[in-house]
């Protein structure tokens, strides 16, 4: 049982959580001060989790599901729990169904327009797997399904979208889409051999890098935006500058002739980016609260 459980979370790479759940939790800290002047309970604080947990696993889950196919020719990916046997069909739908069953859970404990805007995730969450096939777009598509991360986050404590939430929603939509497209320069041969659509394989690795860096200025202007907006202290300053040397460093480490520090750049460098972000925003904001 431990066994199996272990490959359902290498399946749905759950240490990949970092990337979204701190700025999930980000969202509702924003928001609950912004529009209550507190923190969130910690009951909205586990039903947030427990969303996040039931989202990410069911849009996981679908992705190895759908691309089980071509997962299965590309050798980086054909050890993955599907094409390699590990797991049953039947049983990924199964976890695909409770995931979704717990994500619905949560929103119904959380507040009227959660219910309302679920069944635009719900969609998102199915429809990005898909894009890579008709799309280059899918970058985008990607990073806007994963900033419903911090979006739900805000809607969960505050029961409504304004436009401070729509700017958190791109400024971390465009970070996603940015280091999806650094990641997909490794399959760029493998998905123009299978017909697959990405920036890279439409627009080379070379310009597909500059994109990316084009994407994450627009991720560092939203930050600076939140700031001005939310009008945050020095703390946030300073965890949003940590923020800016690490994408700064992400870029350095990879190039068009060297990709080999690449997974040094997506996981490592984007875990500690939203870790370091959530820790000093947490920080400003227990400031601001308690003075």
């Amino acid at each position: 049982m431990f066994r199996k459980i272990g490959i359902f979370l290498q399946m749905i790479k759950f240490e990949h959580t970092l990337f979204a759940l701190p700025f999930a939790f980000m969202g509702s800290l924003l928001g609950s001060v912004a529009i209550n002047g507190s923190f969130p309970s910690w009951a909205q604080i586990g039903w947030v989790l427990l969303a996040m947990f039931g989202a990410r696993s069911a849009a996981m889950g679908l992705n190895r599901l759908i691309d089980r196919v071509s997962d299965k020719k590309n050798p980086r990916t054909a050890g993955r729990a599907i094409p390699a046997g590990l797991l049953k069909i039947s049983e990924v739908v199964l976890f695909i169904v409770i995931s979704f069953v717990l994500l619905f859970w949560a929103a119904a404990e959380l507040n009227p327009l959660a219910m309302k805007l679920l069944p635009v995730a719900v969609v998102m969450l199915v429809l990005y797997s898909y894009t890579k096939r008709f799309t280059w777009l899918c970058h985008v598509v990607l990073g806007f399904t994963v900033a419903l991360a911090p979006l739900g986050g805000w809607v969960a404590v505050t029961g409504h979208v304004d436009w401070t939430a729509m700017v958190f929603f791109i400024t971390i939509a465009f970070w996603v889409a940015g280091f999806d497209i650094i990641y997909s320069c490794q399959d760029v041969e493998f998905d123009a051999k299978e017909g697959l659509y990405s920036i890279p394989v439409r627009f080379g690795v070379s310009r597909s890098l500059k994109i990316a860096q084009a994407f994450h200025i627009i991720t560092a202007a939203g930050f600076i935006a939140l700031l001005l907006l939310l009008h945050l202290g020095w703390w946030y300053i300073v965890g949003i500058l940590v923020a800016l040397i690490i994408l700064f460093y992400e870029h350095h480490i990879v190039s068009p002739k060297d990709l080999s520090r690449l997974q040094t750049s997506f996981f490592t460098m984007n875990g500690t980016l939203s870790i370091v972000v959530f820790c000093f925003t947490l920080i400003d904001l227990a400031v601001h609260v308690y003075r």
